[in-house]
């Protein structure tokens, strides 16, 4: 059993979840996002990670696995995570009017549970050319920054949430907070 599943979307920094997460003393399992829902299910994890990569097409199982545990578990999605997570509950994803690939400040709209402490501003990592553009419907905006719109989204009864920044890198100073956040949500 493991307490955390990362699901790696070929992003550049999903490593980097996994070691986050193992540093604040969580026993993670980083897997492909070829993984299927039955071999999540056989390590009965407290929640789910969904990793950045490229493009939605290329996301594998991730959709599967948000569909299949969505009213079970926890989930973050970052980056590539957070645009699959709006795509499958009806929000929409464009091509940034600005591709970001910097240090950017993030407004906090709602601490909700995984902004906590956080705010009301910080400096966050972003890199990606996508982005969330309609929000999904019993989502919420938990966080915006002056050229996206919908940098970090919650739901309203369910314990799924996403962020278009990288909380795992060190240009994000508060990620490992955002990380804590997302645990105790886990009840870890």
């Amino acid at each position: 059993m493991v307490d955390i599943i990362v699901v790696a979307n070929r992003g550049q920094y999903n490593h980097r979840i996994y070691r986050t997460l193992k540093y604040l003393g969580v026993e993670a399992k980083l897997v492909q996002n070829s993984v299927t829902v039955e071999e999540i299910e056989k390590e009965d994890p407290r929640g789910i990670v969904i990793g950045g990569g490229q493009y939605l097409e290329a996301s594998g199982n991730s959709g599967e696995v948000i569909r299949r545990f969505h009213r079970e578990l926890p989930i973050l999605g970052i980056c590539l995570g957070h645009q699959l997570m709006a795509s499958l509950f009806g929000g929409r994803v464009r091509t940034a009017e600005i591709g970001e690939y910097a240090e950017s400040e993030i407004i906090v709209d709602d601490e909700d549970t995984i902004l906590k402490g956080v705010g009301p501003r910080f400096k966050a990592w972003v890199s990606h050319k996508d982005e969330v553009s309609v929000l999904p419907e019993d989502f919420v905006v938990l966080a915006h920054s002056d050229t996206c719109p919908i940098e970090a989204m919650g739901h309203r009864s369910l314990p799924l949430f996403g962020v278009q920044f990288h909380p795992e890198v060190e240009h994000t100073p508060k990620g490992p907070e955002i990380f804590k956040n997302f645990l105790r949500v886990c009840g870890l």
